[in-house]
């Protein structure tokens, strides 16, 4: 019958910007928490360049995570934090931005693949941070000029300035 005070959801490797957000069961997992009424904390990796330093890459995002937690986090929040590329364990500690998901579409190829049951299915094979195009001012952009990007999210997806225009088209 007890809530817990916040919720963490980590994944061990890739971003989690733009418009892959939707899709991230790191962030699936944080704004289910957020829905229930307990804040929540997204945290995820970049990858590519090399392996990662996972001690250095968790220092930083412990950093992130206790940056955020000196402020009070509402109760149906979410808050998106992807920590840089770190590969080495003397990686200084990022700066801290927060910016606004890009959204412009992704463009990932996707691997056909088939099940044990013999179903085909698609598996994206893409790193995940390939965009039609980057807005200035995005995660996609913080990240890959390797910043810390925190981003305040919202599971509450209608488009509230349509709600008027669809209610008179279909009435």
């Amino acid at each position: 019958g007890q809530r817990p005070d916040l919720v963490i959801s980590v994944r061990n490797s890739g971003a989690k910007v733009g418009s892959y957000v939707i899709f991230s069961g790191t962030v699936g997992a944080a704004v289910e928490a957020a829905f229930l009424g307990v804040p929540s904390i997204a945290v995820s990796l970049h990858m590519g360049g090399g392996a990662p330093h996972w001690r250095r890459a968790a220092e930083i995002a412990r950093h992130a995570i206790d940056r955020v937690r000196q402020h009070e986090i509402d109760a149906h929040s979410v808050i998106n934090i992807n920590v840089p590329r770190t590969h080495s364990a003397d990686a200084p500690m990022p700066e801290i931005r927060v910016v606004q998901m890009n959204t412009a579409a992704g463009i990932d190829n996707y691997e056909k693949r088939v099940s044990p049951s013999g179903q085909a299915y698609y598996w994206p094979n893409g790193d995940g941070m390939k965009f039609l195009h980057t807005k200035e001012g995005t995660d996609v952009e913080a990240l890959m000029e390797r910043f810390i990007t925190v981003t305040p999210l919202q599971y509450d997806l209608t488009d509230y300035h349509r709600i008027v225009e669809w209610r008179k088209r279909l009435a």
